[in-house]
């Protein structure tokens, strides 16, 4: 689709496709409530599904990216790792 459905929302870009991906996992990390019921639920599973995620996007696109984009995919992934990390481990 080359045509903005709504002028008000921004063009895509790469940064707001990594940021999507991160919010879904802090969602899903129980960092930020749900966007749908406003609650707070973990699902570790999901969580490392939208990391990993991150990951095939950043090898998929190596080489592609501007520097910025590849420090923010970067930076996005390292803070998701290390929220991953705690929360995997006040699961057990």
């Amino acid at each position: 689709m080359t045509e903005p459905v709504n002028n008000s929302l921004p063009s895509p870009s790469m940064e707001s496709l990594f940021y999507m991906l991160a919010t879904s996992a802090l969602v899903n990390l129980g960092e930020v409530p749900n966007p749908v019921d406003q609650k707070k639920k973990t699902d570790l599973a999901m969580a490392c599904h939208n990391i990993d995620t991150l990951i095939l996007l950043q090898e998929k696109t190596r080489g592609n990216l501007t520097p910025a984009e590849e420090r923010l995919c970067l930076e996005i992934l390292n803070e998701l790792r290390l929220k991953y990390a705690a929360a995997s481990q006040v699961k057990k």
